[in-house]
């Protein structure tokens, strides 16, 4: 008929990508309700009964992921401000799965594979790109606890 829209054929891919990405959400939601923000701007993970930071302890200084469970759950109970401010590369990393699963829907709904737009994806820039933030979000932690 005119007017309607050819069947759009999918990957597999995309449709694991679309639950990923719902996951992504619940996983945040979860952490907001269940993990208190530890008010140091670390050691959050503690509750979830894994061990303290041994970096912290042993050297004085954070390790690259100091923070970033601190940072995760101070965005999912809404203070994003708090969460960049406590690790950025927490705070992307929550930003990034509060948008998936909406930016995962649009993309279907206009037809848009994601399975195929991910293997397209330069992921020698965008492996670069996330390790920089890493590398300035750890450095900016150790700043911050200085």
């Amino acid at each position: 008929m005119e007017g309607e829209r050819e069947h759009v054929g999918r990957t597999a891919l995309h449709g694991v990508l679309v639950a990923v990405a719902a996951l992504a959400l619940v996983g945040l939601v979860a952490v907001g309700a269940w993990l208190v923000p530890d008010p140091a701007g670390y050691g959050t993970h503690e509750q979830l009964g894994l061990k303290a930071c041994s970096a912290v302890e042993w050297f004085g200084v954070p390790c690259p992921g100091c923070g970033v469970t601190t940072a995760v759950t101070w965005f999912a109970r809404g203070e994003p401000l708090r969460s960049l401010a406590t690790q950025p590369f927490g705070f992307t990393l929550a930003l990034a799965a509060a948008l998936a699963l909406p930016a995962a829907l649009a993309a279907h709904a206009v037809g848009v594979d994601l399975g195929v737009t991910l293997l397209r994806l330069r992921w020698g820039r965008w492996l670069g790109g996330v390790a920089l933030l890493a590398l300035a979000s750890w450095a900016y932690k150790a700043w911050s606890m200085a």
